[in-house]
């Protein structure tokens, strides 16, 4: 499983021209699932977003989590994150995970976080997102396991 995480001030995703989820100060997170993805490193990953210091405190040093601020999560699903480029022009994707497998993994990571205090707020699994945010910082944290 892939993360990428942005530190932002705001975000939002739209679908079809309407507003599905959006948050204040918090993360927006890619979530990539591969193949070889099960239920076990969704616990590893939820508890260290929930636990990661990358906000500031009042010397200005990142150590504060998004529980010490309030903050909450975009979750986004992101396929490509599993884009294997090594070859030609075109990536493939093989390594990424079925849709089914996918979706139950990304919504268990949500309920993961949720779990940790963590209020997490979904994109529309499979569908043409557009993404919006504000980044913080910038401030970009890539976890993978």
């Amino acid at each position: 499983m892939k993360l990428v995480i942005q530190r932002v001030k705001s975000a939002n995703v739209t679908v079809s021209g309407e507003v599905v989820s959006e948050i204040n100060r918090g993360f927006m997170i890619l979530i990539g699932v591969s193949e070889n993805d099960n239920e076990q490193v969704i616990e590893w990953l939820a508890k260290k977003c929930s636990e990661l210091r990358i906000f500031p405190d009042e010397n200005d040093l990142m150590n504060l989590s998004i529980k010490d601020v309030g903050g909450e999560v975009l979750l986004i699903s992101q396929f490509t994150l599993y884009a294997n480029c090594h070859k030609g022009r075109r990536p493939s994707f093989v390594e990424a995970a079925k849709p089914q497998k996918a979706e139950k993994l990304y919504l268990a990571f949500a309920k993961a976080l949720q779990q940790k205090g963590v209020k997490a707020k979904l994109g529309r699994f499979g569908e043409d997102m557009k993404v919006a945010l504000i980044n913080d910082g910038p401030v970009t944290i890539i976890l993978e396991k």
